[in-house]
């Protein structure tokens, strides 16, 4: 068994896609991310289902909200790529994962891809066994579900978290305690509204509130703050981003370091790095940011925790998706 990814019709050079065995799962990911993420989302997420589904046969098709601002290159990835979202929508498709993106309006509702959000998260309640939101992904859907205003935090939450597991679901047989979970966000949902509202607690801590938890609707809505797709070295590119964003003025506060992410080793190189930017003493800052060092230590530890809470959801919509198929032959 294998994750295949699977192209368009139009691009395979097809008429219509090809058939699907009935025992492949079917997954569309929207893939919302900026155009110099593309690549690396892809490769995030084809790796994880990839490794969570040893046991599967998981195709996966690639998708995009067109009301999501691209360049020149970031539309021509897509173009080469990428289902449309309403070819995706009318095929065969058991389950979405939804990815966030950085925020451009003081409110979600103000987002140009808005609407077209909520119309998939709509499709995703009535046409799918399971969707995965993502982030900001799932900041929109609890926002346009249950009216769960996210709350901005007085510094971006940034880092490696252990997260207690709470009850007994099928999304955490088998993981073990602590959750280890990368999160790089401005906001966060607060958990008492989401208690309120329906929702179920899978993991959490005081650190990052509401790590996973979900909503039983008409189909099983998995919402997650953090990013356990992230691969062992994204939240150094991210630092060393925001870092440039410092260097250059756009920023100007200088970004907190990821926590529980380094070693000792590497926090004292960016500490050192810090001090030499901020007193003015490096001529090219940009290039002598010690990433190849920081980065020679580095582990996915959260790895393992992701790759179970995957493969528990591969499990749980292949399961759901069977017992349909055999509800569906009793009644032929």
């Amino acid at each position: 068994m294998a994750l295949e990814v699977e192209p368009p019709p139009a691009i395979a050079g097809c008429a219509s896609a090809p058939g699907t065995p009935a025992e492949a799962l079917v997954i569309g990911l929207i893939n919302n991310m900026p155009d110099s993420a593309l690549e690396g989302t892809e490769q995030q997420f084809s790796r994880l289902l990839g490794a969570a589904a040893a046991r599967r046969h998981v195709r996966l098709r690639f998708s995009f909200l067109a009301e999501v601002p691209r360049g020149t290159e970031g539309r021509a990835w897509i173009d080469a790529r990428y289902w449309a979202l309403p070819e995706l929508l009318q095929g065969q498709l058991d389950a979405l994962i939804v990815t966030g993106t950085e925020p451009r309006a003081p409110s979600l509702r103000e987002e140009p891809y808005w609407n077209r959000l909520v119309q998939l998260l709509e499709f995703a309640e009535r046409g799918t066994i399971s969707s995965i939101w993502s982030c900001l992904a799932a900041h929109a859907a609890a926002l346009h579900l249950d009216g769960v205003e996210r709350i901005r935090l007085s510094q971006k939450l940034s880092g490696v978290y252990a997260h207690s597991i709470s009850g007994d679901h099928p999304l955490t047989r088998g993981v073990s305690f602590p959750l280890l979970t990368p999160h790089s966000r401005w906001n966060t949902l607060p958990i008492d509204r989401l208690l309120e509202a329906g929702y179920t607690l899978l993991a959490g801590s005081t650190a990052t509130g509401a790590d996973l938890f979900v909503k039983s609707r008409r189909s099983l809505l998995v919402f997650m703050q953090g990013h356990p797709e992230y691969e062992g070295r994204t939240l150094l590119k991210e630092y060393q981003r925001d870092v440039g964003r410092f260097i250059n003025g756009v920023q100007l506060v200088y970004p907190t370091m990821p926590a529980g992410y380094f070693s000792a080793e590497g926090e004292q190189a960016l500490l050192g790095f810090e001090r030499e930017v901020r007193a003015g003493r490096i001529e090219n800052p940009l290039e002598a940011f010690p990433f190849k060092a920081v980065s020679a230590s580095l582990l996915d530890r959260w790895y393992p925790g992701a790759e179970r809470v995957y493969e528990n959801w591969l499990d749980l919509v292949a399961s759901r998706k069977a017992a349909a198929q055999a509800m569906a032959g009793h009644a032929s």
